[in-house]
């Protein structure tokens, strides 16, 4: 796999030392050799979780070549509100709905989330499923 996107949870994860997940989140990054994707929202999202020597530690790896974060164009917006209509009976957020925007517009399917739930049900283009990355 060339690309890869991130959600929120395993950021978390990667950055919380006490998370459960924590180990297996270094362990996976330290063997990955894809392409890391996300967007600001997930940045976002996964700050509020963290103290602020972990904000700092995430954004200075962003910085410096970590993960790439896609912007998400004003134009993308109309997509991103159509997803939320598609599922608004799985009560889906905006993250989620530009998480979906971004795979779609990138042609990538392999993520990293802890919100295997979700992302289970979510379609994207041709009405392919994500490929739920085993990394914990």
């Amino acid at each position: 796999m060339a690309n890869l996107l991130v959600d929120t949870g395993f950021l978390v994860a990667l950055y919380i030392r006490r998370d459960a997940l924590h180990t297996q989140a270094i362990r996976f990054l330290h063997n990955n050799r894809a392409a890391l994707l996300t967007i600001p929202l997930v940045i976002t999202e996964t700050c509020y979780f963290l103290d602020a020597k972990g904000k700092q530690e995430l954004l200075k790896w962003v910085s410096f070549g970590g993960m790439k974060v896609i912007d998400i164009p004003a134009n993308a917006y109309l997509s991103i509100a159509g997803y939320l209509e598609k599922y608004s009976d799985q009560d889906l957020d905006f993250t989620d709905a530009a998480m979906i925007w971004l795979a779609n517009s990138y042609k990538v399917r392999h993520i990293l989330t802890v919100d295997q739930t979700d992302f289970s049900v979510f379609r994207l283009w041709g009405g392919l499923p994500f490929e739920l990355v085993d990394w914990n």
